[in-house]
């Protein structure tokens, strides 16, 4: 069919497949899953983290996210130990 353009599929925006470290949990502050994970191996509790990345004081909708990961990995830190 002469003149027409090829469809082609866009890539995904979903990241969370591509590299799990990567995925943005905090979008007003750019903060990833992977920082966030550093700062808590490091010994930083939720506020020393927020302070640190400036996560969890824009907007509010990653507060949910955050602190459920948080508590995963303390759970994981916990089964670990």
């Amino acid at each position: 069919m002469a003149g027409q353009q090829s469809r082609k599929k866009k890539p995904s925006m979903n990241t969370k497949n591509a590299n799990p470290a990567d995925e943005v949990m905090c979008h007003c502050s750019g903060t990833t899953r992977g920082n966030i994970q550093n700062l808590f191996e490091q010994g930083l509790d939720i506020d020393a983290i927020s302070r640190w990345t400036g996560a969890l004081s824009g907007c509010g909708g990653c507060e949910w996210d955050i602190a459920q990961f948080l508590r995963d990995l303390a759970e994981q830190q916990d089964n670990n130990s």
